[in-house]
């Protein structure tokens, strides 16, 4: 056996003579194992002297030849150190400038029946290197299912920190971002196909077949990733992910509530409200409002182009055309300062007559400002609504006192959600927390005519004023009138008066009362 002598050979780089060596060894015993073994480490050291893109064709044949080999999941030593070397290969072909993902496929199909050792540090260094080859096309979720997620070890749920001392999201976190993507991506597929035309004359063609989404698929893998997503909360792009692999099954309740808590780490991100809106499709006014919401976000133009174009769309189908006007001319600022070419839907647009009639304005905000209660309402949906009604206001402050119940009063400003507002409006409301009779915090605010609830607190009356002797405040029966309103109305003792009582409580006397409004 001539083992020791091809071993000696290689160690003295004379690789040629090994693989001559080697092959002779082969070619007499082709069966055996250690022929098999002896030749297949000559061909990794010529892999790798030759890993690098220059001789990449030498590499590769080299790792086809150990493919034909066939070596038993036993040679786990020689596949752990391959999967270094094709990962090094893949990494440097990466930081080419044109990335020709052909030269991957051919690796990738080289590989597929290696025994490498699952999990482990090579075999996850094998996904990283292909992970930045395949994650944005077609081939990704085929290479994730033969290298299988639930071989990924601890240390890749962790983020990597680099040099710089900067992190770079954890390799499971975007190996399954990935996976999901190429889940929500049709795949489009060249065939080779022959075709005989009506002559009989034969020709080859390429056909170009498109897959749908596969629907099955995202039932298998909706699990794993709500798994991730439960083990590792910190993780913030999944959640968004497997809503929208639920909104591709048309399942929009749990959608909705995966999607919200990343809305929500990212309200004020215009991106985020944009992908909300996909989640209301066939609402168009919620669409709306989450366009205005996102518009309304402090974000480069250069990045709102594509969202103003459609909000355009959306406001010349509702003939508001100087704001139509207002989208358009932003929109087209921005595409003349990067020197971008003018969409061709905007450019019929600007040929219009009505563009070419509508006032001019700067900014749509005031338009925005109109939706942006109801978006709001949207992303906090899953918190109850209260119904409140008015008691008090305080117009310099902006704040307003209300009465949920006997139990649950208390104050908030209100001028992120109204502009007017009156004593006895009655509120849908979204609290967020806060003290039962302080001050509290609101999500969501709008005005709503809920007279049944209104009865409960609000009551006509008519009946004498009684001013008592040297009080500049008087009661008409128990109904308490301030001074504030006699002075107004220049009210007196003894006259007949008719109008309005709304309940409200009595922080001194620690009861609850009726004091008279005006509405």
């Amino acid at each position: 056996m001539p083992a020791k002598e091809i071993k000696e050979l290689r160690k003295m780089g004379k690789l040629e003579d090994a693989l001559k060596l080697a092959k002779a060894e082969l070619l007499n015993t082709p069966d055996n194992i250690w022929a098999k073994r002896n030749i297949s480490w000559v061909y990794y050291d010529i892999i790798k002297l030759n890993n690098s893109p220059e001789h990449y064709e030498t590499f590769l044949s080299n790792l086809e030849y150990i493919q034909n080999l066939q070596l038993p999941a036993e040679e786990t030593m020689l596949f752990d150190h391959l999967a270094w070397q094709i990962g090094k290969m893949c990494f440097s072909l990466n930081k080419n400038t044109f990335v020709d993902t052909t030269k991957f496929d051919k690796l990738f199909l080289a590989i597929q029946d290696f025994h490498f050792t699952k999990p482990s540090d090579g075999y996850s260094f094998l996904l990283k290197s292909f992970h930045k080859a395949f994650k944005d096309t077609d081939r990704y979720i085929q290479f994730a299912e033969w290298w299988n997620l639930q071989n990924l070890r601890p240390e890749d749920f962790e983020k990597e920190k680099l040099p710089d001392g900067k992190e770079v999201m954890a390799l499971a976190e975007q190996a399954y971002i990935a996976f999901a993507k190429g889940l929500l991506r049709p795949r489009t597929v060249k065939i080779n196909a022959i075709i005989r035309n009506v002559q009989g004359e034969v020709s080859k063609n390429s056909i170009i077949q498109n897959f749908p989404i596969d629907k099955q698929k995202i039932h298998d893998f909706l699990p794993s990733l709500g798994d991730l997503i439960e083990k590792h909360s910190e993780y913030q792009y999944p959640t968004y992910f497997k809503a929208k692999l639920l909104l591709n099954l048309g399942d929009k309740e749990n959608m909705l509530h995966g999607l919200l808590p990343f809305v929500k780490s990212k309200r004020n991100e215009f991106w985020a409200w944009e992908i909300l809106a996909e989640a209301f499709a066939d609402e168009p006014e919620k669409i709306f409002a989450c366009y205005c919401k996102a518009l309304s976000c402090k974000s480069p133009e250069e990045m709102l182009v594509r969202l103003r174009q459609k909000m355009a769309g959306i406001l010349i189908s509702k003939n508001l055309y100087r704001e139509a006007k207002t989208e358009i001319n932003l929109l087209f600022e921005s595409k003349k300062t990067h020197g971008f070419k003018i969409p061709d839907e905007v450019a019929i647009w600007m040929n219009q007559a009505w563009y070419k009639a509508a006032p001019i304005q700067n900014s749509n905000f005031n338009l925005y400002r109109e939706y942006i209660p109801l978006a709001e309402s949207l992303l906090f949906h899953d918190v109850p609504e209260e119904t409140i009604i008015v008691e008090f206001i305080n117009s310099d402050k902006k704040i307003l006192n209300f009465i949920a119940s006997e139990t649950k009063f208390g104050f908030f400003k209100y001028d992120r959600f109204f502009k007017n507002i009156k004593i006895g409006d009655t509120l849908k409301v979204r609290f967020q927390g806060g003290s039962n009779h302080g001050i509290h915090q609101v999500y969501t605010a709008i005005i709503v005519n809920d007279e049944a609830f209104k009865k409960q607190f609000l009551i006509d009356f008519e009946g004498t004023l009684n001013i008592p002797t040297d009080k500049s405040f008087g009661f008409i029966n128990e109904i308490y009138v301030h001074p504030t309103q006699i002075s107004k109305h220049k009210f007196e003792s003894g006259m007949l008066i008719k109008g309005k009582a709304l309940k409200t409580f009595n922080a001194q006397k620690k009861q609850w009362g009726w004091k008279y409004v005006e509405i």
